[in-house]
């Protein structure tokens, strides 16, 4: 099954080894990592290497667009914990790869992205008219943390294990390696893989003296609070999170980008910005715990906002794999330095012998959230066009959402109003939070299923804008026979867009042009054609048993939901959009 553990087909005894050809070598060190999947379309300079991963018993995901093929191997990695692998053909194919490095960047995801380059004889000519050609590396540097190429073959293992240390070290993030096509076939002398604890450091552990002074600060605080994020989902380990919360008596907020439920304390969990008990906790917290979050814009930096209101002294422990990271965006008290799936078990330990008891708020905090959703859920969604209300779409969507889904999401106002109106605790979210990329969703979607071994469901809630990006991918679904759901919300325009025109020319006042479409567009038939399953929804309260009985046909399927245009962009006046005005204060600095 796809997405498990495997033992190489091909791993022989040190005693018995013969060469290796560069292609096999690689694929040998990224399985020493756990590395196990390969996503990308495969030309002259992959063939090879497709062939071998699959002998190995490799997940080899071929998609219908390279850039797609670097959102499937980020929402791989984030359900993973590891790196993932992304190939792309010389010229075109690592172009159009090229935008998805840049999102991995800005999410902080570890993406090796190997890209085929013509052999250097023909690389370093001094001529004009090469096919297939551009001098890749430059203008991939800006966009990954290293870039380099293998010139030789003997050079393969120090690239593949920098590459493999540069990604996962400091911030997660990309690393470009050119793969020129006078290389592939060469042959290594070498021995078995190492184990990545030999040539990188794994997992650091923080100073003790500065785990022994958080632990002080947080037996003699009055509110300590943890804020966590999607960091804490990628590295697998809420559960470590989990015990610290229960040892610190605390609540937990998440960051936008951190919006995953950790098991076991999902009622103790509430979003930063968009809940009133959110605020009152942020105003009564005295030390705030940050795990697995660059604090920036979307908490505005830990200063602004809700921030500047209770108690604006309170103290900052903050749990943090890169160095340079602390003290940009704010001062911390107490700087936890190291990979947080060993601190946070270095503070849970320090805490034990003199646990702390429940805020005396926290029950009463539970409840009241508890109530905000279930208002939420009972409000008159009628609409004057008899178009599904935006709300009503995330309230029938993710209340069906069977519990152990994995939630990825796309879009632009229809995630605005996911923010407000989810009503599922999933404990695990794919979405594009920093770079505010559209069209990832699908992408990440099948990504974070071939990550999963296609055992839990996934349900993704997209926008029609979003959705049509990459919507030939759904063969990719089909093909490997994912347990996803896709439920697009369509309002036949770039909803968000629309708010633009709005709120910068008044109501009526241009004729928006560019962000409307035809009203002809069916995804449900566009899934019928690529292999999937197809339904239309056009009333709200059907949605709910509209996606049960999606996921208990245990095909791919896409629900096709006509919701208003006007609700959906925030009304005439732009009044309506459920929070929208906190969104926009995420843009600290007051730019945009």
């Amino acid at each position: 099954m796809y997405g498990e553990e495997k033992t190489p087909a091909a791993a022989v005894a040190s005693g018995q080894r013969g060469k290796v050809k560069v292609y096999e070598r690689i694929l040998e060190l990224l399985e020493a990592e756990g590395i196990n999947a390969v996503f990308g379309i495969p030309d002259p300079n992959f063939v090879h290497l497709f062939v071998e991963a699959e002998k190995r018993g490799w997940t080899v995901v071929t998609p219908h667009h390279e850039l797609s093929a670097g959102f499937m191997a980020e929402g791989y990695a984030r359900m993973t914990g590891r790196p993932a692998l992304c190939i792309a053909t010389l010229g075109p194919g690592i172009a159009l790869t090229s935008g998805s490095m840049m999102t991995s960047l800005v999410e902080n995801t570890p993406v090796i992205y190997l890209g085929g380059q013509r052999a250097r004889i023909t690389e370093r000519r001094v001529r004009r008219g090469r096919i297939q050609f551009i001098q890749q590396e430059p203008l991939f540097a800006n966009s990954v943390k290293w870039s380099t190429s293998i010139e030789y073959a003997e050079q393969t293992d120090e690239i593949i294990r920098h590459a493999l240390r540069v990604c996962q070290s400091g911030t997660p993030g990309p690393v470009y390696i050119e793969y020129p096509s006078h290389v592939i076939q060469q042959e290594l002398d070498v021995p078995p893989a190492l184990p990545p604890s030999s040539y990188r450091l794994v997992e650091p552990s923080a100073d003790g003296l500065a785990v022994a002074k958080a632990a002080e600060l947080i037996r003699n605080a009055e509110c300590p609070v943890l804020l966590v994020g999607h960091a804490v989902q990628c590295t697998r380990a809420g559960q470590k999170v989990k015990e610290l919360a229960e040892l610190m008596g605390c609540p937990i907020l998440q960051t936008s980008g951190g919006t995953a439920f950790i098991e076991g304390v999902e009622d103790r969990t509430f979003p930063y910005l968009f809940s009133d008990v959110g605020d009152e906790i942020v105003a009564k917290s005295d030390v705030v715990v940050a795990i697995g979050t660059e604090i920036g814009e979307p908490v505005h930096y830990g200063r602004g906002h809700l921030w500047a209101n209770g108690k604006t002294d309170r103290k900052w422990i903050y749990v943090e794999l890169d160095p340079e990271a602390i003290g940009q965006n704010r001062a911390i008290d107490v700087p936890l330095v190291g990979d947080l799936r060993t601190v946070v078990p270095q503070l849970s330990a320090a805490l034990k012998g003199n646990p702390r008891k429940e805020h005396p708020d926290l029950k009463r905090w539970i409840k009241e959230d508890a109530e905000r959703l279930a208002a939420l859920a009972n409000q008159d969604f009628k609409t004057d066009s008899g178009r599904v209300h935006t709300g009503q779409w995330v309230i029938e969507a993710t209340k069906a959402m069977p519990k152990n889904a994995i939630h990825a999401r796309d879009g632009g106002c229809t995630v605005i109003f996911t923010w407000t109106y989810l009503q599922a605790k999933p404990h695990d979210v794919v979405w594009n939070q920093n770079f505010g990329c559209l069209g990832t969703g699908l992408g990440y979607a099948i990504g974070a299923s071939i990550a999963d071994g296609g055992k839990r469901p996934v349900l993704l809630t997209t926008s029609d804008s979003s959705f049509l990006y990459h919507t030939s991918d759904l063969e990719v679904a089909h093909r490997f026979n994912l347990p996803l759901v896709v439920v697009v919300a369509v309002d036949n325009s770039w909803g968000l867009e629309v708010g633009v025109y709005k709120r910068t020319f008044g109501h009526g006042n241009s004729t928006e042009p560019g962000v409307h479409w035809s009203k002809d567009v069916r995804f449900d038939q566009i899934a019928k054609g690529l292999g999937c399953e197809g339904m239309y929804v056009e009333k709200g309260e059907d949605l709910g048993a509209a996606v049960t009985a999606a996921f208990a046909s245990g095909k791919p399927t896409v629900i096709h939901v006509p919701i208003d245009p006007v609700v959906n962009h925030g009304g005439n006046q732009n009044l309506d959009t459920p929070n929208y005005a906190r969104f926009r204060t995420w843009y600290a600095e007051g730019t945009q």
